[in-house]
């Protein structure tokens, strides 16, 4: 029986299985060699590099060609974070050992799908293209088949004569759609990725949510991080999803600063549909703007710390759950705003509106102005 329920497509190595990472970082026990797969925290990034510590064997060096190829992720690293990278170069001119995170994802990605393979995972895919053969299917940047035999009695292409430029026709009509399926075949040798829609039925499905009802408390265990929120397994066959905006009450930028893979969480269910089901860790908790409409008013004066930019203009958190927004329009342009606030100082700010039933506030700058 599978334990997935959910769309499960990580975005970046925070999402790899721990067991995944762990088997990497064993590697790492010995001096790196080219091609091995390792593990350390970023120190730097500065003028197109980045920078990795990996203790006890020096420094790792993410530069030119490979630089360009993982920007994207690259974008969304920070110093302290932790990384996988894979070894191009023992040593550079500089005494770095040069380091891909481009490759060693593609490596982590295919040791995912071994262990998806193991464990029966599902997931919830969109259909890239058809053959007469089957369904081309892609996962975290990688191609797979979904053989016909393998689809659903709903999907399968039942076709006069077996024509099989009526079968490609038919199969076309799936092109663009979603289909729950799971990884039954992984080659990374071959570069093969073989996908069955043929799970977890929908009987057994309805057995297991059946013991389940909306506002029930319940604990699980976390099994996977999305940039969207955090899937957490109720029991063995059945997960639910935790939406980033049900995580805090405050701002959540990214859930893994919440939780990480293996973590237990009591968790409320707050809705069951379509064989999906949605919790709420913030559920659970005193929602800061019920007591908030006692203590704050329009036009009174408080001290906020700026937490976040966004086009708007900042957000200021005046305590814990309640934030307001101060807007780009007080101050002209971005470049003025970003020159009197900034990301992580306190201000003072006056309250120009304030409808707690709606959670929202603004906020005005009270400070003088630069």
């Amino acid at each position: 029986m599978s334990n997935l329920t959910e769309i499960r497509r990580p975005a970046d190595e925070g999402d790899i299985p721990a067991s995944v990472m762990q088997a990497f970082a064993d590697q790492s026990k010995e001096p790196p060699k080219e091609g091995d797969i390792v593990e350390g925290t970023v120190l730097a990034l500065d003028r197109a590099r980045l920078y990795i510590d990996l203790p006890p064997f020096g420094t790792g060096v993410i530069f030119g060609r490979e630089y360009m190829n993982a920007r994207e992720v690259i974008k969304r690293t920070n110093v302290g974070d932790t990384v996988a990278a894979k070894v191009v170069s023992t040593t550079t001119k500089d005494g770095y050992i040069e380091l891909s995170l481009k490759e060693a994802r593609q490596a982590l990605v295919w040791a995912e799908a071994e262990e998806a393979v193991k464990n029966r995972l599902q997931l919830e895919l969109p259909v890239k293209e058809a053959n007469k053969g089957g369904l081309i299917i892609e996962w975290q940047g990688l191609s797979g088949f979904l053989p016909a035999s393998q689809l659903k009695a709903e999907h399968y292409p039942r076709v006069p004569d077996a024509d099989k430029d009526k079968i490609l026709e038919e199969l076309r009509k799936l092109v663009g759609t979603k289909l729950v399926v799971s990884v039954i075949g992984a080659s990374p040798k071959e570069g093969k990725l073989i996908f069955s829609e043929k799970g977890l039925d929908d009987k057994e499905k309805r057995e297991l949510i059946s013991n389940y009802a909306v506002g029930d408390t319940v604990v699980g265990e976390v099994t996977g991080m999305v940039d969207f929120g955090a899937f957490v397994k109720l029991e063995e066959g059945l997960e639910g999803l935790v939406h980033i905006s049900e995580i805090d009450w405050g701002l959540v930028d990214d859930p893994r600063h919440f939780f990480k893979v293996g973590d237990t969480v009591k968790v409320k269910i707050i809705d069951i549909k379509d064989g999906k089901v949605s919790l709420s860790v913030k559920a659970l908790k005193e929602n800061p703007w019920a007591t908030a409409e006692g203590k704050y008013h329009k036009g009174d004066s408080v001290e906020g710390v700026v937490i976040k930019f966004n086009k708007h203009g900042a957000l200021a958190s005046i305590e814990e759950g309640i934030a307001g927004l101060v807007h780009v329009s007080e101050f002209g342009t971005e470049e003025s705003l970003r020159r009197n606030l900034e990301l992580g100082k306190r201000y003072p700010f006056t309250i120009s509106l304030f409808d707690p039933k709606e959670m929202r506030m603004a906020l005005s700058y009270a400070g003088d102005k630069k």
